[in-house]
């Protein structure tokens, strides 16, 4: 059964540029290292979540693979240094796992 991952990064509204550059060094990385999940990223126009809000997903085939995803992402430290930049920008941030219903 598919699995959706999603991470919602809210951005200090004065800091998004600098948040939005670290963020394109995630997608750098993400190319260069194909052992890490391949997500898309989002920023809302309109809907629940205000503007300066990035919301990264990926899609899973099983619950393993989507674990095994979390587990590569904790495990890289490029990923790790560049979240440690990323903190002082953000307001809040959460994760969320939703299961495909057929």
């Amino acid at each position: 059964m598919p699995y959706k991952l999603r991470f919602v990064q809210r951005i200090e509204q004065a800091k998004k540029a600098e948040f939005l550059e670290l963020e394109k060094e995630f997608i750098k990385l993400e190319k260069s290292n194909s052992h890490l999940p391949q997500g898309k990223r989002y920023l809302p126009i309109s809907g629940k979540e205000p503007t300066n809000t990035l919301i990264w997903e990926c899609s899973f085939p099983t619950m393993e693979d989507l674990t095994a995803a979390l587990n590569a992402l904790s495990e890289n430290s490029g990923h790790e240094e560049l979240l440690q930049q990323q903190i002082p920008y953000m307001q809040d941030s959460y994760t969320e796992i939703y299961e495909e219903f057929e």
